[in-house]
């Protein structure tokens, strides 16, 4: 594939920029580390089977100065030696979030306990953004199709 499907979406919908810049905003207030956010839309990438978003917080993360073994193994971190407790469970919580369960809640009160072991309500109410804010931006990577791994100017059509 050499373009994306949509031209890019900011220039079509301009509110885009602002919805973009106060989600970050919000997911930044210091509560979780930035690295927690970005582990937790990685592997929400990884569990909706997307390039784009893979490749975009696998990058981010490196930039980050993350190692390898940690970013590669966000997809195995339950088996996986490179992960607090903490990060541990916010990627139990984005799995729990975006995997439909046929026996019923996706969040039952078991996890939202052992979540609460290591956030604080601000923390956790963060944390919850910090998902939204990767599932409000799926839809546009599903359907949109941007082209991974380019400068943001050359994603879109």
């Amino acid at each position: 594939m050499t373009e994306s499907r949509l031209p890019n979406p900011a220039k079509l919908v301009p509110e885009l920029g602002k919805v973009a810049g106060a989600l970050f905003e919000a997911t930044g207030n210091g509560s979780i580390p930035r690295t927690t956010v970005s582990l937790v839309q990685l592997r929400a990438g990884q569990i909706v089977g997307n390039t784009y978003l893979t490749v975009l917080h696998s990058g981010n993360l490196r930039k980050a100065g993350e190692t390898d073994e940690r970013v590669t193994a966000v997809a195995s971190w339950r088996d996986a030696p490179y992960f607090t407790e903490a990060e541990r469970v916010a990627l139990e919580l984005v799995e729990a979030v975006l995997t439909p369960n046929p026996d019923g809640e996706r969040v039952p009160d078991a996890l939202y306990a052992k979540a609460s072991e290591h956030y604080d309500d601000k923390a956790l109410a963060t944390l919850a953004m910090a998902i939204g804010q990767v599932g409000f931006f799926i839809p546009l990577a599903l359907i949109g199709k941007p082209l991974p791994g380019v400068a943001p100017a050359e994603q879109w059509r």
